[in-house]
């Protein structure tokens, strides 16, 4: 079974990935983390989180990757 914190958006059409990112945001559970895996940085989500008062943090994978751990601040 997938992991529910997890959005595959690499092979997605923008905005899908994040209208999927806001969607799972808004049931995240204190605690609990997102990770978004996406080949670009997404600035419009960064601009989101920064207003709602998420952290996250992001990592370059080997095959160019972003790898987006968001939590509730």
């Amino acid at each position: 079974m997938p992991d529910a914190n997890l959005i595959d958006g690499r092979n997605l059409v923008p905005p899908e990935p994040l209208e999927l990112t806001l969607t799972a945001l808004d049931a995240l559970a204190d605690g609990d983390e997102l990770v978004l895996l996406l080949y670009c940085q997404p600035q419009p989500l960064f601009g989101i989180l920064r207003q709602n008062g998420y952290k996250w943090s992001e990592r370059m994978q080997d095959d160019g990757t972003h790898e987006i751990r968001i939590r509730k601040a």
